[in-house]
């Protein structure tokens, strides 16, 4: 009986909380500010949303990076850092660093690269 007791704890009490804490844990997208961004800093000059440019799409870069809980900050970090990169011509150059947005709209535009 007592293990009865303690399962219901766990489900009535511990269960919704956890699940309230996950709904608050991801933000909302805000895709006119991503595109916004996307566009002001040349983004989808090499890149496009579906289709490949001199860079990956965004579905491509969304689905290799699928199943990477560290996503958002590898991308993140990607992005604000301009490493050297491989174009679709063989040759390497530096990624474009974007350095004059706020830390929240460049995790935006991250999620909504990530989301497509």
């Amino acid at each position: 009986m007592k293990n009865r007791s303690n399962i219901k704890i766990l489900l009535l009490g511990v269960f919704p909380m956890l699940v309230a804490i996950s709904a608050f844990a991801e933000e909302p997208i805000d895709a006119d500010a991503a595109v916004k961004v996307a566009r002001s800093e040349s983004c989808l000059r090499c890149h496009g949303i579906s289709k490949k440019k001199e860079g990956p799409s965004y579905k491509i870069i969304a689905a290799f990076y699928k199943s990477n809980p560290d996503a958002v900050d590898v991308i993140y970090e990607h992005i604000t850092t301009g490493p050297k990169v491989k174009l679709t011509d063989g040759h390497a150059e530096k990624h474009k660093a974007i350095l004059d947005k706020s830390p929240e709209q460049i995790k935006n535009l991250v999620r909504w690269i990530l989301s497509q």
